[in-house]
């Protein structure tokens, strides 16, 4: 492999965090980011010469650290920057490698995680900020995700760096007494991140498999975090019920949805829908320690979002086949995820599993209702939702309509062949139309 295509890779699957430990050591968002594209582009020059080093990821570290050092030492505004360089010790090799294995190192996402959503930060922000800065994702991706405008999300994310600066925001995981009132934000941020990477916004792959490993790994972490802060937490300090069974119910749904990842996509990079997969390919291993996390996490507390969510993915998960699958069952569990989180997603999902129990008619009047409210025209599912309704149907004209107007929204290689796939084989429904 060339240096600078084990480059691109050490970027697609570790840049998040070199970029979180340098922001520990460096202390600004701004100046870590130049610090770590500057140590990438020293790397494809010194690499070439003398060979990857030993640790890879250590080096970029140690040398974006440096470097931000050096330019630090020749920038006219070193005085605002005076207390870093105080606390920042001479390298005696610029070079010089890290213990990234190290804990501290490990933790340094999930301290990110917490400095983004930091309550003096209005939540759309946190999540705008942490997408953005932890998953590595786009402006537009997060705004597509946010189901909000580029300019809107890059104008948050830009107030938010300002305001960690100004106002000293620590890099570091809340103590116990801070901890609760923080949770639900991580929470919601880790969920969005691993459904960005559990179904990619673009490229030619569905799933994101570091960034999904990666979320599972923060879930497990914060859990841990959790389970080792109890015994600190007073009555009134501890997380409530509710919030540990989230955190429980939260890892219970990324296992089980990730247990699928190896079906969704064949040899040849063609999607795979839920209904073709071979359920022989799913990881049985990780659906059973998903359904148990599950049991207990509606043994602690009462079902939240993520526990409903899991509940919904093990039905799928334990159904012998799509056509065995409860659908009736998973209806009312959308009903009542509904209540919690009333979003048109949550809605439009909920009309693909009445379309399986009452018929394509009843999700296509379900789908409109949701269309005609303004709510997700520019989602490309609800298209694809629509589009699939009609050509269980036989209305090939309405479905090609779908299906154009759903190509038109995504940037997925793997969707847009699989709607292309489905706009051909229309070829005989619309003639008897």
């Amino acid at each position: 492999m060339s240096v600078a295509s084990e480059l691109d890779t050490l970027y697609q699957n570790h840049s998040r965090r070199i970029l979180a430990t340098l922001i520990r050591l460096l202390g600004e968002f701004e100046l870590a980011e130049e610090a770590m594209h500057e140590a990438f582009a020293l790397a494809l020059q010194q690499w070439a010469q003398d060979g990857v080093p030993a640790n890879p990821t250590a080096w970029l570290i140690s040398t974006g650290r440096f470097r931000a050092i050096d330019q630090i030492r020749r920038n006219q505004t070193a005085r605002r920057y005076a207390p870093l360089l105080a606390d920042q010790e001479e390298p005696e090799d610029e070079a010089a490698e890290l213990d990234y294995d190290a804990p501290g190192i490990e933790d340094d996402r999930l301290r990110l995680i917490f400095t983004c959503c930091h309550p003096a930060l209005a939540t759309e922000t946190q999540l705008a900020m942490t997408l953005r800065e932890m998953c590595g994702l786009t402006t537009e991706q997060v705004a597509r995700g946010l189901l909000q405008q580029p300019s809107t999300v890059a104008q948050r994310i830009v107030r938010a760096k300002r305001k960690i600066r100004d106002a000293g925001i620590p890099y570091e995981v809340p103590d116990a007494e801070a901890l609760p009132a923080r949770l639900n934000a991580v929470l919601q941020v880790i969920y969005l991140m691993f459904n960005e990477a559990y179904s990619s916004s673009q490229g030619d792959v569905i799933v994101n498999v570091d960034l999904a490993a990666e979320a599972i790994r923060l879930t497990r972490l914060l859990q841990a975090l959790l389970q080792s802060m109890l015994q600190t937490f007073s009555q009134t300090e501890a997380p409530n019920p509710s919030q540990r069974a989230d955190i429980t119910g939260l890892l219970a749904l990324l296992l089980l949805q990730d247990s699928r990842r190896a079906a969704r996509q064949d040899d040849t990079g063609r999607l795979i829908t839920l209904e073709e997969q071979d359920r022989q390919r799913w990881n049985h291993a990780q659906i059973a320690e998903g359904v148990q996390c599950l049991n207990r996490a509606l043994t602690q507390g009462p079902a939240g979002i993520y526990t409903l969510q899991a509940a919904i993915a093990a039905l799928h998960a334990q159904a012998a086949s799509y056509q065995d699958t409860d659908w009736r069952q998973i209806v009312g569990l959308y009903d009542a995820l509904y209540r919690l989180s009333p979003s048109p997603v949550i809605a439009l999902n909920r009309a693909v599993a009445v379309a399986m129990v009452d018929g394509p008619e009843a999700g296509l009047q379900l789908v409109d209702e949701l269309a005609s409210a303004g709510r997700l025209q520019n989602y490309h599912l609800l298209h694809a939702a629509r589009a699939d309704f009609y050509r269980r149907m036989g209305n090939g004209a309405a479905a090609r309509d779908a299906y154009e107007k759903a190509l038109a929204l995504t940037e997925q290689a793997p969707e847009r062949a699989f709607l292309q796939a489905r706009l051909a084989a229309l070829t005989g429904i619309a003639k008897k139309v």
